[in-house]
């Protein structure tokens, strides 16, 4: 029946996985993801040998690691990419329960490698940053509760969503990790409008992060302290920001050559959160325009995909997902040119780190396999039906 009235195209029992993955995947979203992976592969070439120098480490060391990592995370994508969406959200909200867990025993086992923010559990070989994991699993499950709302005699979904939402933002206010809280509350607000939210709620939910901004800059000397340095008139040219802005000028057009930049020498985090900065300063303006034209390219293919997704679960969290991977990507180049204040935040697949590569992995594979084409009829076709009636 369901056939007869939506047009779907039944897919055959014995059809292999993987001829069925290949036909379906969505292959230039996945070709930017590989293609992002290479370049953070070359930029970490640059990039790392002067901090592994500094810490009496083989020159590649971190290059080797973030090669074991992205390797992981691309095996991670490709697995969860070939899921049904029922089996990613019932994995997406396990792993869910597990990292709010983890992140709410953060103050009691976390450490903050010196760094102000208790972010990380030290593993001794590894690190762990709980909060890379909540994302996509919190996208999945308030999309999850949002589209159970939107069923007859369901429960209020997006009641619930809020509240999750609001308990997270809490424990990544208290590490502090505003960043990161403020992409959780991004993520959950486009799903909502998505949804069908009013515009009245969401000015208001606007006007309670204003507020909450306020409060945090009066009570918190490190959100104070960077969003000084952010609205300050002159940057010091010691600093990290000064250090990237210095770098971005240097590197014009098309570089100062490859492994003659200066700016890896000086950034402790040119590896990790500034490491535009050195693609900026070696490769130029053309190498970061590419860059941001492959993220722009997965975050707008995959939106342009779920438009035509009738099912309402899918539709959010893939919405939720692609949005969240987009501003994550525009946040951390926003700071390095002073659009933004500094977040502390990685370049998604380009950024050293192993968290961030793995979740990164485990997020795009999610987008991927809710974007993979389904056998069913567009929106588009089913009403044009209803209209002929």
């Amino acid at each position: 029946m369901t056939e007869m009235v939506y047009g779907t195209a039944p897919v055959a029992s014995g059809d292999p996985v993987l001829p069925r993955w290949w036909r379906t995947i969505d292959k230039w979203s996945m070709t930017c993801i590989f293609l992002l992976f290479g370049i953070g592969l070359m930029l970490g070439l640059a990039a790392s040998p002067p901090l592994a120098a500094r810490n009496g480490l083989e020159p590649f060391h971190y290059v080797i690691r973030q090669s074991i990592f992205g390797g992981a995370a691309i095996v991670a994508m490709l697995i969860t990419s070939m899921m049904s969406p029922i089996l990613v959200r019932r994995l997406a909200v396990l792993g869910f329960g597990i990292a709010l867990a983890s992140l709410a025993l953060l103050p009691f086992f976390g450490t903050d490698f010196g760094k102000g923010a208790t972010r990380w559990y030290s593993l001794g070989f590894a690190s762990v940053q709980p909060s890379e994991f909540l994302k996509p699993g919190f996208v999945v499950a308030a999309a999850w509760f949002m589209a159970a709302g939107q069923e007859i005699g369901g429960p209020p979904g997006k009641t619930y969503s809020f509240v999750l939402t609001i308990l997270i933002v809490a424990l990544l206010a208290l590490q502090p990790d505003f960043g990161q809280a403020a992409l959780i509350l991004f993520a959950w607000g486009v799903m909502y409008f998505v949804a069908g939210a009013p515009m009245t709620l969401l000015v208001t939910l606007a006007a309670g992060v204003v507020l909450a901004g306020t409060f945090a800059y009066n009570n918190s000397e490190h959100f104070a302290r960077r969003i000084d340095g952010f609205l300050s008139a002159d940057v010091d040219p010691t600093t990290q920001l000064g250090y990237a802005t210095n770098a971005i000028r240097e590197g014009g057009f098309f570089g100062v050559g490859v492994g003659e930049g200066q700016v890896k020498w000086s950034l402790p985090d040119a590896h990790t959160d500034f490491i535009i900065a050195v693609a900026a300063e070696e490769y130029g303006l053309i190498c970061v325009l590419v860059i941001i034209l492959l993220y722009a390219t997965i975050v707008v293919r995959s939106l342009f995909r779920l438009i035509r997704e009738r099912d309402t679960f899918i539709r959010l969290a893939g919405t939720g997902l692609a949005c969240a991977f987009g501003v994550q990507a525009m946040i951390n180049m926003g700071v390095a040119v002073r659009l933004l204040p500094a977040k502390g935040m990685t370049l998604p697949f380009v950024s050293y780190g192993g968290s961030s590569l793995i979740a990164g992995g485990i997020t795009v594979g999610m987008l991927l396999a809710f974007t993979r084409s389904r056998p069913q009829g567009e929106i588009a076709d089913v009403l044009g039906r209803g209209r002929g009636r």
